[in-house]
This record gives structure tokens, C-alpha cells and sequence, in this order.
């Protein structure tokens, strides 16, 4: 079996053959990604459930680029299977390409992206309906199961988008992403210090489409949610500056100057 060709990130040295019997994912995991209400794990897997995923456009680059620069020199060789230098990083991220992927995050309470999924479709027309997935978890965010809601979340926009057979690249000693995979059924196949993980998705389903189409707009909304409590938050932050700077101004004898905003007005 060989790999297809990818960009950006990828090493492409062999493809597949699309006859080649991979077992399809189980059925229990097809349940679970669709409308089963609670995982193994204990949370719940329906789009409105505690974890929001949010697909990430251009606009997003600069925040895709603090994740994996946040990442350590480990972090960085198990997720891009060398040690990424800050320079390649940026390159990376400068070279993806959203109309031939897409890129998935979870942001936390302050608007940090602390998980990242890059699913990148196949450059090669031949190979249309292939797919590779990677993932990036910050050690903060890590042991809540969120690789696994990204690989989930991943599985079923693939699906929809008619990808027939999905893959990971990984290194051998990249344990929690190989156990991702597998618990989806995919088949793992080793070559000395890298691995290769394949999954043959199913067609999309009417649960499939409504569940991915309700998951983005409660992600949509959960941002604007984040973003608007994180404004909230800086105004208050703003109103405790100046009552300070007021009452050092009173004990001082000094006028206190409210800080300015951009326009050249009152904080």
C-alpha cells in the first residue's frame, strides 16, 4: 500500500491501492459519531455537548502558528515527524492550502487555540478521495480526549466531503494518535520508526450531514459567546486601572489620565 501526495507537511513516497481491503470504520463508532449521546470516555459526542470544534480559515493563520510554535522540540518531532525549527513552522502554516483541506481548533475560555487538526486532501487527481489527518494538542489541554473529538470531527466532515479512505502518517513511538486511530478501526501498518494508520470511510448519512451542519453553527456561536465574555472581561480589567489610578491620584494629591484608546479618546 502506498501514500498519496499531500501538501503541505507530507511525505509522499508511495499511494495507495483504493482495492485493497480496509476494514471499514466499526459500527458502533459510526453510531457514536453521528447521534450516540455519550462515549466511553464519558462525554457527551452530540455536536451540543460540552467541546466545540471550529473549522479555522486564512483569517486564522497567525493564531494556527502560536499553537505549533507553543509546542515543544518533542511535540514538534512527533507532530511533524522531524524537529520543526520556528522558521519551518511559519512556512507550514504560511503554505496551507484551505481549498484542498481544512483546518480544525478548539479554542479555550480565552480564545487560545489548544487543539489543531489539519485534514489535507490529496493533490492527485487520481487519488481525489483520499485524505490525511494530523493533530496538535498542547500538554495543558492534553489527556481530555479532545485528538479524539478532532479525529471524530475530522472522520465526518471527511465523509460528507465523499473521502473514501483516510490515513495518518505518524511516527511508531506517537502512541496516543496510533490509539486514535485505532479505536476507529483503522488498520496500522509499521515500517521501522514510522507507522501508517488507514481507515475506509462509509458514505455520508442524512445524521452525518445534519450533525456536522449543527456542530459548526454551535461552534460559530460558542466562539462569538468566548469572544464577547473575553471583550466583557478586558472592559472590567479597563474600569479596575482607572478606580486604582484614581485612588493613587487621591492619596498622591496627583490627576490621574485615563488610559487612551487607538482614536486618541477616553479608555
Amino acid at each position: 500500500m502506498t501514500q498519496p501526495d499531500f501538501k503541505p507537511g507530507t511525505k509522499p513516497d508511495i499511494k495507495p491501492d483504493l482495492t485493497e481491503e480496509i476494514p471499514q470504520p466499526r459500527t458502533s463508532e459510526l453510531n457514536q459519531l453521528d447521534f450516540q449521546p455519550e462515549s466511553r470516555r464519558g462525554f457527551r459526542l452530540w455536536p451540543w455537548g460540552g467541546v466545540h470544534i471550529r473549522e479555522l480559515g486564512p483569517r486564522q493563520r497567525e493564531r494556527i502558528a502560536r499553537h505549533l510554535l507553543a509546542l515543544d522540540l518533542h511535540d514538534r518531532y512527533l507532530r511533524f515527524g522531524y524537529v520543526a525549527s520556528d522558521e519551518q513552522i511559519r512556512h507550514y502554516v504560511d503554505s496551507l492550502d484551505f481549498s484542498h483541506g481544512v483546518v480544525f481548533g478548539i479554542f479555550n475560555r480565552l480564545l487560545r487555540l489548544v487543539a489543531v487538526a489539519h485534514l489535507a486532501y490529496s493533490v492527485d487527481r487520481d487519488l481525489a478521495s483520499c485524505a490525511e489527518f494530523g493533530v496538535s494538542v498542547l500538554p495543558s489541554s492534553r489527556g481530555r480526549g479532545l485528538g479524539q473529538r478532532l479525529f471524530e470531527r475530522a472522520m465526518r466532515h471527511a465523509r460528507n466531503e465523499g473521502v473514501e479512505l483516510m490515513f495518518i502518517h505518524a511516527l511508531s513511538e506517537n502512541i496516543p494518535m496510533l490509539r486514535i486511530a485505532r479505536r476507529a478501526g483503522a488498520v496500522v501498518q509499521r515500517d521501522g520508526s514510522e507507522a501508517r494508520a488507514y481507515l475506509r470511510l462509509p458514505p455520508a448519512t442524512f445524521d452525518s450531514r445534519l450533525s456536522e451542519l449543527i456542530e459548526e453553527q454551535l461552534a460559530e456561536a460558542d466562539y462569538r459567546l468566548k469572544r464577547q465574555a473575553r471583550q466583557f472581561w478586558d472592559f472590567l480589567a479597563g474600569l479596575q486601572e482607572v478606580r486604582q489610578g484614581l485612588r493613587q491620584g487621591q492619596q498622591t494629591g496627583q490627576t490621574f489620565e485615563p488610559p487612551k484608546d487607538a482614536k486618541g479618546g477616553p479608555g
